[in-house]
């Protein structure tokens, strides 16, 4: 078998082209989640808190160089932000609850069937 038709078979496999359409629609989905973070739950928790804005949060290690105008930014400031990077904890949490949910269904869905193939066999056997 040639390699191009063995990776053709392997290409149009049904697993491959699942897990194919499974990181399209994960990848919209993390746009999804990061929206809901950084557009409906940040500003209300950074309300509460004060008015702070969780994008703008940083430590800056070194600060911008200006041209000697004093307008210019020659060297841009060095930042640690720590802000984003809650944001982007927050966005991971609700992925993760998300799959392990999802999980969680499929794993109960499959017990189910299991249930219903062992009864339907058990059926079965007494009926002979």
């Amino acid at each position: 078998m040639s390699m191009a038709s063995e990776f053709r078979e392997f290409a149009v496999k049904g697993n491959v082209m699942d897990m194919a359409v499974g990181i399209i629609i994960g990848a919209a989905f993390g746009k999804i989640v990061s929206s809901l973070v950084t557009d409906v739950i940040m500003p209300p928790i950074g309300v509460l808190i004060g008015g702070v804005d969780f994008s703008a949060l940083a430590v800056t290690l070194q600060a911008a160089v200006l041209a000697a105008d004093g307008t210019t930014v020659v060297k841009p400031a060095v930042l640690l932000s720590y802000g984003k990077f809650i944001q982007t904890v927050l966005d991971f949490l609700i992925v993760a609850w998300a799959i392990f949910m999802l999980v969680k269904v499929m794993n109960n869905l499959r017990r189910i069937a299991e249930k219903a193939e062992k009864k339907e066999a058990a059926g079965k056997d007494a009926a002979k």
